[in-house]
């Protein structure tokens, strides 16, 4: 098949998160399976305007922010001539209301929509434009396919007017290869850990005032990341006395995202909405529990109890107590550590990759 992914950024972008590490992880994938793979995505300052990565022709259109605005022109006028088998787009932030641009087959991707999440990150003007562009996608894409990584996003979906037969839910996977448990590492004091973007709307303030809470002189709190919101972050943990007890690591290759998780004594996640959590798959594998708000997405990457705790969104203190349990009773780090492993084997990329490229046969196909 010839295969068209329209997505905002390519994983070597500087600003690359889970929905790219899951373009990386399928599509490279996809083209070792003998398929054409080209990829639309937005530019950044001093990008080449087109690459090869893992196979995958990338075309790197306009900015960040132009990007909705220019990728339909730049299809029309350099890529419509390929004829693709289908296009996919990962809907995500604002969409391409592609089923205008007249593909052959189209299928839609999506981890998840902000819905009023949006204005916890956003200026006002911003989060209302971006909320009032998802409110017609229940109208603009009833009857294309779709693919959600998660039952929580499928539920979104179908609140929005998608009709659940038409979405296909494939779940993310985890590199249980690369990312596996060593007890050996795992930190003598009881060590929390943050592993993602440094967004207003991740809530890593949440974490920070619930570690502040336990008040264990010798527990500490390592947080790994990058994101505009890091100063204010910073001048929270300086406010709340932890400077010695609270370390930004800022951007961590992966051998350092492997050691930290395996250091951990759990690690948290306070997203009020995520599409899957990635970074609990990632902790899991590593042996490591995880404390997370029960947000959706989020709900279906840790079995409570079990692989570690979900705690209510808005409660801090629940989360607080939650760490406090873990250093009260240290064994039960590896108890919960042992179980997330186990969790996190039943999920592989090779399995993703193998269910969207079915997917994607399917509707080409019908």
């Amino acid at each position: 098949m010839r295969i068209l992914v329209l997505n905002w950024q390519d994983y070597a972008n500087p600003q690359a998160g889970g929905a790219e590490l899951h373009l990386r992880e399928v599509f490279r994938r996809i083209v070792a399976r003998g398929h054409n793979v080209d990829l639309l995505c937005c530019a950044w300052p001093n990008a080449p305007a087109r690459v090869t990565l893992d196979g995958i022709d990338v075309h790197r259109v306009g900015t960040r922010h132009t990007y909705p605005f220019v990728a339909k022109r730049y299809y029309d006028e350099n890529l419509a001539r390929n004829d693709y088998d289908v296009v996919l787009e990962d809907l995500n932030k604002v969409p391409l209301y592609t089923p205008g641009w007249k593909t052959r087959k189209l299928v839609v991707l999506v981890h998840h929509l902000f819905g009023a999440t949006v204005f916890r990150e956003a200026s006002i003007p911003v989060a209302a434009a971006v909320w009032l562009s998802e409110r017609p996608v229940g109208n603009v894409y009833r009857g294309v396919p779709f693919e959600a990584v998660s039952v929580s996003t499928a539920d979104d979906l179908v609140a929005r007017g998608i009709p659940r037969n038409t979405i296909r839910v494939i779940y993310n996977g985890v590199d249980s290869v690369g990312l596996t448990p060593d007890p050996d590492e795992r930190s003598g004091a009881p060590l929390f850990v943050y592993l993602g973007r440094l967004k207003k709307y991740k809530r890593v303030d949440f974490v920070i005032r619930a570690f502040a809470g336990l008040n264990v002189p010798e527990a500490g709190l390592e947080i790994a990341g990058t994101g505009d919101y890091r100063a204010r972050l910073e001048r929270l943990v300086k406010s709340l006395g932890l400077s010695e007890r609270v370390k930004f690591l800022g951007f961590i290759s992966e051998d350092a995202k492997l050691h930290l998780l395996r250091r951990g004594w759990a690690s948290i996640l306070a997203s009020p909405k995520e599409g899957w959590g990635i970074s609990n798959l990632e902790a899991a594998a590593c042996g490591t529990p995880v404390i997370a708000a029960n947000s959706p997405g989020i709900r279906e990457s840790v079995i409570d109890g079990e692989t570690g705790f979900l705690v209510p969104q808005n409660d801090p203190q629940a989360m607080t107590a939650a760490m406090r349990g873990l250093v009260q009773s240290p064994n039960l780090v590896n108890v919960l550590g042992v179980a997330a492993r186990r969790f996190a084997e039943r999920f592989s990329w090779d399995r993703t990759a193998n269910e969207t490229l079915a997917h994607l046969e399917e509707v080409v196909a019908q």
